[in-house]
């Protein structure tokens, strides 16, 4: 059995992870119920010289597809906050419920500054060793909150003894990097991008 598939999370716990570009910290704080998951983030750092401090909220099904993403940044030239909701299906809409057809497509979500949407194409694609999947991604910019769809992939190298490595793979930038995780699918280390510090 895949192991990210047991569903090994407690029903809450709280998650820390250090950036290894500069200062900077995430606190994130999971709840899992039968219905409904949270998760609720403060993540603190610098981006091209610009102190910021973000705030995401991201609710998500069983199935790990996200159903609502709600953001928040603070920078020294104020606050941008910017809400989406899904339907699991890759159909968006804004907080004022106009549809975003230009996100149509994207399952997943991925925000700059934190390794932990990683885990969710890894939860939902449940990829065996060797396999591999291309995905049409939400792609957040942090601290602006600018959104495009992007293409990634995703490579499943090895599984063993609770943990595994999957090949992450970003186009058309060519950025590609081998993550360890855990057996409940979140990053322990990124390569020179974030590790984890608590729990290890």
């Amino acid at each position: 059995m895949n192991p990210v598939s047991q569903g090994l999370l407690p029903p809450e716990r709280s998650y820390f992870w250090a950036s290894l570009q500069g200062p900077g910290m995430e606190q994130l704080r999971i709840r899992l119920d039968p219905v409904e998951n949270v998760a609720h983030s403060l993540v603190m750092g610098i981006e091209d010289g610009l102190p910021y401090r973000l705030h995401y909220k991201i609710k998500w099904g069983s199935d790990w597809r996200i159903r609502k993403l709600a953001l928040e940044s603070h920078t020294t030239d104020g606050m941008r906050e910017r809400i989406f909701k899904g339907d699991g299906r890759g159909h968006w809409r804004d907080d004022q419920g106009e549809p975003q057809p230009e996100l149509d497509g994207c399952i997943d979500v991925d925000i700059a500054v934190t390794p932990f949407t990683n885990s969710f194409p890894v939860r939902r694609l449940e990829l065996a060793p060797g396999q591999s999947q291309e995905i049409r991604v939400l792609y957040v910019s942090v601290p602006g909150l600018a959104v495009k769809p992007v293409t990634q992939r995703y490579t499943c190298r090895e599984q063993a003894n609770g943990r595994h490595k999957v090949t992450y793979e970003g186009y058309p930038a060519g950025f590609s990097a081998d993550l360890e995780l855990d057996r409940d699918g979140l990053v322990i280390d990124y390569p020179d991008l974030f590790r984890r510090v608590a729990p290890r």
